[in-house]
């Protein structure tokens, strides 16, 4: 773990509050996010943007405002936006120092060349047109300003399991469920794309074990089965392997997080 990772890792955890015990995917990000893996590449992000004193620091996709208390921490001056009122709401609860608005990536509520940093993590794959996002990040960003991308390609989930080809279906069809599932492969083109200068790629492994990965399958299993993707016969079994495995202390998840970080053309 970094000195930064460190420091972050020590800062008071945000209260308990209604407004994430209500949300059940605010409550699944922060099984995540405290993971050492998550740490690590918030950090790493943060090192990526030079985030410092006086920072003007853009959080999109902020949910629960973790990664906006971090920032305000070294020194930023950062703002989280979110297009879900709930996760704002949450995020204002859990952060009250912090600034969080209601606002969609596509169309964000800031002048042109307002922002020193931009960070957006697990965005773009919701998104139909993640090239907007990027159009948008270009032109509120100052010019040297800095970006970085974060997200995880949703056919590349790696699930310990019993059943491969079951197993294989379910990673599939539920990556099927989202706009743009291989956005985050697609970092480096959409970056190029919008005029961005100095792109650079790299990839993290997050690994989940336990009630964190646990979480993960059996919320997947849910979505497909739903969807009708497969059989709740089917599903049920298989979440019943899973847990069956972190009984045991043998459920694991690895997630590839791809981090693309680049500059904005003076």
């Amino acid at each position: 773990m970094s000195a930064l990772s460190r420091s972050l890792d020590r800062m008071d955890k945000p209260p308990a509050t209604p407004a994430v015990a209500e949300n059940p995917l605010l409550a699944l990000l922060d099984r995540v996010d405290t993971t050492p893996e998550a740490l690590a590449l918030r950090a790493r992000s943060y090192e990526l943007l030079d985030v410092r004193a006086g920072t003007r620091l853009l959080d999109v996709g902020c949910g629960g405002g973790r990664a906006v208390a971090e920032t305000m921490r070294l020194g930023a001056r950062s703002t989280g936006v979110d297009p879900d009122r709930g996760a704002v709401g949450a995020a204002r609860a859990r952060w009250p120092r912090g600034r969080f608005l209601v606002a969609d990536a596509r169309a964000l509520p800031f002048p042109d060349a307002s922002v020193d940093a931009y960070r957006a993590e697990r965005v773009l794959h919701e998104l139909t047109e993640p090239a907007d996002a990027v159009t948008e990040a270009r032109r509120v960003l100052a010019p040297g300003g800095r970006i970085a991308l974060v997200g995880h390609d949703w056919d590349a989930f790696v699930i310990d399991s019993d059943d491969a080809g079951l197993t294989r279906r379910i990673v599939h069809a539920r990556a099927d469920l989202v706009a743009s599932p291989r956005a985050a492969r697609g970092f480096r083109a959409l970056l190029l794309a919008a005029g961005f200068r100095d792109v650079r790629v790299e990839v993290h492994t997050t690994v989940l074990t336990g009630e964190a990965a646990l979480a993960v399958v059996t919320g997947a299993v849910r979505r497909v089965v739903a969807a009708g993707a497969v059989a709740a016969e089917e599903g049920a079994a298989w979440v019943a392997g899973q847990r069956g495995r972190a009984g045991a202390g043998r459920a694991f998840v690895a997630v590839p997080v791809f981090l693309a970080s680049a500059h904005a053309v003076p």
